[in-house]
């Protein structure tokens, strides 16, 4: 289904032109028009899905194999020396387009992008705690 008023349905189904370097029943795969790097792109879904959260299994499944495929083909082509998958869920975790997507980053050597954070501390016991909610509470 996608939202009349999102401009990355738009874009996703051709609503608006793009030069799609990759494309299926379930995404679209565009260079992102404000990229961090030469080659960042974006994959898309064709189905308007706010976020992870609202995200059809199929979708998910198919994303992460295409963003492989991606990946491996600017490794491949633009010799990058590393590639970071990215995708934000909510504007608290860095998301400003409200519609599924994932990046997909060449990166290279001194190329002065940062995703990063400085790593917390957590005890054995936080963890066995955090695993005990997660399982109980979602089912994993």
């Amino acid at each position: 289904m996608k939202d009349e008023n999102c401009i990355f349905c738009k874009l996703a189904n051709g609503d608006i032109p793009t030069e799609a370097i990759y494309e299926d029943e379930l995404v679209k795969v565009i260079f992102d028009v404000g990229p961090a790097t030469k080659g960042h792109a974006l994959i898309l879904a064709k189905n308007h899905a706010a976020n992870i959260f609202e995200l059809d299994e199929d979708t998910a499944k198919r994303v992460f194999v295409v963003a492989k495929k991606v990946a491996t083909a600017m490794k491949e082509t633009f010799k990058c020396d590393g590639v970071n998958i990215l995708q934000n869920n909510g504007e608290i975790a860095g998301q400003t387009v409200f519609h599924f997507h994932t990046h997909v980053i060449p990166r290279y050597e001194n190329d002065g992008v940062a995703i990063e954070w400085e790593p917390g501390k957590v005890s054995p016991e936080e963890i066995l705690e955090m695993k005990k909610q997660l399982i109980n509470s979602c089912k994993l």
